[in-house]
């Protein structure tokens, strides 16, 4: 889990008040951007800033894809610091790979997205602090309302082939809402997977994440973070044994990078173990979708 002490030391010690200045400056230069094309790994690339209804409100969201394709979607739910360039470059890299992925801003209730210019900037300038208020109105039956918004506007955009299945998958916190978004769409969710995720198991909650996997016909890859694993033993086995009882297909594994080991800038990014973690992604969308 995020050791709030560690990552702010961390982030005085790498970054500058100028460094953030530049980054926050690119960040919004990309966030106001109403569409673009760009590169991707396979050809050109539709991206913006997306509205998205709600019971809630009107969520932002990133949304990026092939240009000129119909492509399968993924829900893609970011960590603790939301929507930023690290995660848009994820995005832009699944994209590549063929896939219409939305970004989605987990604390749209609240405020707008790209709120932190990178990890940084959200140690340094008390992101952990300014989340929690946002972050308690995140329960399972929020996110999983959500789930059911974005699925359901993606389905009617240019662009997505709805006859696909869709793929979720979540960073940190993200991890158990990619989770809960499988039980919440079981018809459309064919795939997801949990990096890192933060609660996967709680003990006594009928909606812990590993409750739900009866309610899914999902694939999942569940990649636990070294240390994650350290600190509670028995979650890898209770996960798997979950998913078999329910009869889901799940891969679930500890990877050898501490939390955050998959997000570019993190201070615990293991390149290494994050090239594995997205091979084993695209292996699953690949099979599953």
């Amino acid at each position: 889990m995020c050791n709030e002490k560690q990552v702010e030391n961390w982030a005085k010690a790498m970054v500058s008040r100028r460094q953030f200045g530049l980054a926050a400056g690119a960040s919004a230069a990309v966030g106001s951007l109403a569409g673009c094309t760009t590169m991707g790994g396979t050809g050109a690339l539709t991206e913006s800033m997306v509205s998205i209804p709600t019971g809630a409100g009107m969520m932002d969201a990133f949304f990026v894809r092939p240009a000129g394709t119909d492509s399968p979607a993924v829900l893609f739910w970011p960590d603790i610091a939301g929507i930023r360039e690290s995660k848009r470059q994820m995005a832009r890299r699944l994209a590549g790979e063929g896939y219409a992925v939305l970004v989605a801003n987990p604390y749209y209730r609240d405020v707008t997205a790209n709120q932190f210019a990178d990890f940084a900037s959200f140690a340094v300038d008390g992101g952990f602090q300014k989340v929690r208020p946002w972050r308690q109105k995140l329960d399972a039956e929020a996110i999983m309302a959500d789930a059911r918004a974005v699925i359901a506007w993606l389905d009617r955009q240019d662009g997505v082939d709805s006859s696909a299945g869709v793929g979720t998958q979540g960073y940190c916190m993200g991890g158990p809402f990619a989770v809960w978004t499988a039980a919440a769409v079981p018809s459309r969710v064919r795939a997801a997977a949990s990096f890192h995720g933060g609660g996967l198991v709680r003990e006594g909650d009928p909606m812990s994440p590993h409750n739900t996997f009866d309610d899914a016909q999902a694939s999942y890859l569940i990649a636990i973070a070294q240390d994650d694993a350290e600190e509670a033993p028995d979650e890898e086995r209770i996960i798997a044994n979950a998913a078999q009882a329910a009869g889901r297909p799940a891969e679930v594994d500890v990877y050898a990078g501490d939390h955050g080991w998959t997000v570019p800038d993190s201070p615990s990014y293991a390149r290494e173990a994050a090239e594995r973690a997205y091979a084993d992604l695209i292996s699953l969308y690949a099979g599953a979708l």
